[in-house]
């Protein structure tokens, strides 16, 4: 499945349109990971956990998108973004979503 942030797919035309797919995942801190991290703000440094943290979360919720669109008959997601937002105090969500379309 073709999955690209472009509104169009150079050479490729929309044959239909499916409609608006998401996926999403809510994810807590770690206590391990706010240790380390507290480590890094005085030392400085990349903050690995939480890097790691995003990436899975990331790969989480563009794994439950692309079945949801593939559940659809879409062979390509157009156009997709990412949001985050906090849900709780250690909590956020990672929402990914795009438009499902059938390329000829």
């Amino acid at each position: 499945m073709l999955i690209s942030n472009l509104e169009v797919v150079p050479g490729r035309r929309v044959k239909e349109h499916l409609g608006l797919v998401q996926g999403s995942t809510v994810r807590a801190k770690h206590v391990g990971r706010d240790i380390a991290a507290s480590f890094k703000n005085v030392f400085g440094g990349e903050l690995q956990g939480y890097t790691e943290l995003l990436n899975d979360s990331r790969e989480e919720a563009m794994a439950r998108m692309q079945a949801q669109a593939q559940a659809i008959g879409a062979n390509a997601i157009l156009n997709v973004r990412f949001s985050t937002s906090s849900v709780a105090q250690g909590a956020s969500e990672l929402f990914v979503y795009g438009t499902a379309v059938e390329l000829a």
